[in-house]
């Protein structure tokens, strides 16, 4: 099998960076000193308490948010060098998001809500349609197909989440404690679909989480507090 340049170089390599925010006169330093790389395949926790800086890296590895100081590259591209237009770009084509607060189109069906981002990256219709049905179906929402965010629970919106992520097939997906509100049976079968995913695509994940069960099957565990990594342990892949 071909190997990818990327099987020889970190995914994300984040260098010396901080993060601080501005509240008031206040400076908060929401990451400070943040050195880590990411390599393709991985299956990584990020694990702390609230406010520990856990969504703020996923935000500023997305390219969602820019670093105060800093560098951060992915698949080898500096983000600092690159345009507002190739950030959107790369995000649509090499970053899937699962954000706590779903981000779904009201207006769409949950099979829409799958299919846009496959829109926008110029995906024929009939391929489209066929990877979101596929993908809803991996997380369990065959038969949910036409139903709008509204007609649906808040863990039945997490799995149409989680499917528009998957269905892009991207390199890097970024997962902002995606099992929250999800039952436990529902959380574990997710989480048995992006272990699939790593294992049999190399999709690489990198979870915000308080989920244990994430926490076992994780093969890298890397915990904040205070804005500051704490401990990074690699676990061997079972």
């Amino acid at each position: 099998m071909d190997r990818s340049p990327l099987d020889n170089m970190p995914l994300v390599h984040i260098k010396n960076m901080n993060k601080v925010y501005q509240q008031g006169d206040i400076s908060v330093n929401a990451l400070a000193d943040i050195n880590l790389e990411f390599r393709k395949g991985e299956f990584t926790a990020l694990v702390g308490p609230s406010g520990s800086g856990k969504t703020t890296l996923l935000n500023l590895i997305g390219a969602l948010d820019k670093p105060s100081s800093g560098a951060i590259a992915l698949g080898g591209q500096q983000l600092a060098d690159l345009s507002r237009a190739d950030l959107a770009e790369l995000r649509l084509r090499k970053i899937g998001f699962i954000f706590q607060d779903y981000n779904l189109l009201p207006v769409l069906s949950a099979l829409e809500n799958v299919e846009y981002i496959l829109l926008l990256q110029g995906v024929p219709a009939a391929e489209r349609r066929s990877r979101a049905d596929t993908a809803l179906k991996q997380v369990g929402l065959d038969g949910c197909q036409q139903r709008r965010p509204a007609q649906l629970s808040g863990g039945q919106q997490q799995r149409v989440a989680i499917a528009r992520a998957i269905a892009a097939e991207p390199l890097l997906v970024l997962a902002d404690e995606p099992t929250a509100n999800l039952d436990s049976e529902t959380g574990a079968a997710l989480i048995d679909t992006m272990l699939e995913l790593n294992r049999n695509k190399g999709t690489t994940f990198i979870f915000s989480t308080h989920d244990e069960m994430i926490m076992r099957h994780a093969t890298r565990i890397v915990r904040l507090k205070d804005g500051k990594i704490v401990e990074d342990i690699v676990h061997a892949i079972h």
